[in-house]
Formats: structure tokens, C-alpha cells, sequence
């Protein structure tokens, strides 16, 4: 594994049922600013055991190829999905 990969799944690891972040935002709290679409290519080879679906693009949408399964985990832990975006995130 390489340092990139390791610091994203220890910044992925940490956050709490319900918390969403955005790839730019885990590449930034990764120490890798502006690695966004890394963090994609990271995030691809998890298993149910990270949670990757905890992660989305910039204005919320959700960007996997698994649109529902993401979706549905997140409604499962209360957050607010509607049109394959979660609401409260803002494009920053």
C-alpha cells in the first residue's frame, strides 16, 4: 500500500455513521490537496469494511457506479439523499 492510499483510508476509517465528506476534502485532510480524483481511484478497491460510501463529489452527488447501494447506506444512516445527491453539502 502505497503512503497516498494508506493516508486516505485512515482519513476515510475515522469518519462517524451519518458524516459525509467530499473526495477534495479527503485529499486535503489526507495531506494530498487537489488528489480528488485519487481518492476515487482509492476508493474503488474498498470493501464493505471502509466506508467508502461516505464520500462524494463536490456538490453532494453521488459519484459511484453503484449510485443506489451508496444511496441506500447513506438514507441508512439518516442522511438526506434526493436525485443521487446528499443534501447540506455545498459545492465549495
Amino acid at each position: 500500500m502505497t503512503d497516498f492510499q494508506d493516508a486516505v483510508l485512515g482519513v476515510i476509517t475515522t469518519l462517524r455513521q451519518g458524516e459525509v465528506v467530499t473526495y477534495g476534502e479527503v485529499a486535503d485532510q489526507a495531506g494530498f490537496p487537489g488528489a480528488a480524483r485519487a481518492v476515487g481511484t482509492v476508493l474503488r478497491t474498498c470493501d464493505g469494511e471502509v466506508p467508502w460510501w461516505r464520500v462524494v463529489g463536490a456538490g453532494g452527488q453521488i459519484r459511484t457506479p453503484i449510485e443506489e447501494g451508496q444511496a441506500d447506506r447513506l438514507r441508512a444512516e439518516g442522511v438526506l439523499v434526493i436525485d443521487g445527491r446528499v443534501e447540506g453539502i455545498r459545492n465549495r
